[in-house]
């Protein structure tokens, strides 16, 4: 078995104008791990993510994926190389059902008549309704518009697409905000099947509660530096908020 990490970062950095957004900063996420990123407003979260996705580009420091050295030129980039990144907004459209959403934008055609290429519903509703049910997720019909489903059912939706494309690392923004209690459970829950099925996993989010039930580990960075890197079972809630105000430094 491979000991290569599925994704790492050495000493990436960078900058807007005189602003380092990220300050060298290394950390690496395996297969089927979850890494929680915490960290105040401006730490550097997002602009982490976003040059692992392809967003923004590093202005040093190396990204590795399944231990090769590779540049991550855009988002379509990272999605053809396995990197799926969902944000709070999910990028769902809200007029199309389920099994429209799963496909969107990679939509399935067949040929009608042998001339004409035209939605093959069947394939999509079928394909949408497998890896539904190989993630346990239950959804009453996915014929409803996504409109008519609750915030926890539509972070399902954009999580079963992504797995659905094959996707080897999830990047989720803030997954519980906004939901209500039991939706958040339903949604941890499912980031854990992730868990066991390979998928490597990084988390953005100010919920200290949400991160202490499904992460491994916690990255905490503060003004754009990496402070932390703790096993989730060797720390504790005063640890983490301890290094995100500036009372501590553990690397």
């Amino acid at each position: 078995m491979s000991n290569e990490h599925l994704v790492e970062t050495r000493n990436i950095t960078k900058c807007f104008g005189g602003l380092t957004a990220v300050d060298r900063v290394s950390f690496h996420v395996n297969a089927g791990e979850i890494v929680a990123v915490l960290g105040d407003n401006g730490a550097g979260k997002s602009t982490l993510i976003k040059m692992i996705s392809g967003v923004h580009q590093p202005d040093g420091g190396e990204i590795y994926y399944n231990g090769r050295p590779t540049t991550i030129h855009s988002p379509m980039d990272a999605l053809s190389m396995g990197i799926e990144t969902i944000y709070q907004d999910l990028a769902l459209a809200e007029n199309l059902n389920v099994y429209a959403n799963i496909f969107l934008g990679r939509e399935k055609t067949r040929k009608s008549m042998g001339v004409f290429n035209v939605l093959d519903h069947q394939f999509m509703y079928d394909e949408s309704r497998g890896i539904l049910k190989k993630l346990d997720i239950k959804i009453p019909s996915l014929r409803n518009s996504v409109r008519s489903l609750s915030g926890g059912q539509r972070q399902a939706v954009a999580i079963s697409r992504s797995i659905y494309w094959n996707a080897k690392l999830l990047i989720m923004d803030e997954p519980t905000a906004a939901l209500g209690v039991a939706q958040q459970h339903q949604v941890l829950d499912l980031v854990k099947s992730l868990k066991d099925h390979g998928i490597g996993i990084i988390i953005i989010s100010h919920q200290m509660r949400d991160v202490f039930a499904v992460a491994d580990r916690i990255i905490v960075m503060r003004r754009g530096e990496k402070v932390g890197d703790l096993e989730k079972d060797q720390t504790s809630t005063d640890e983490v908020v301890n290094l995100i105000v500036g009372s501590e430094t553990v690397v």
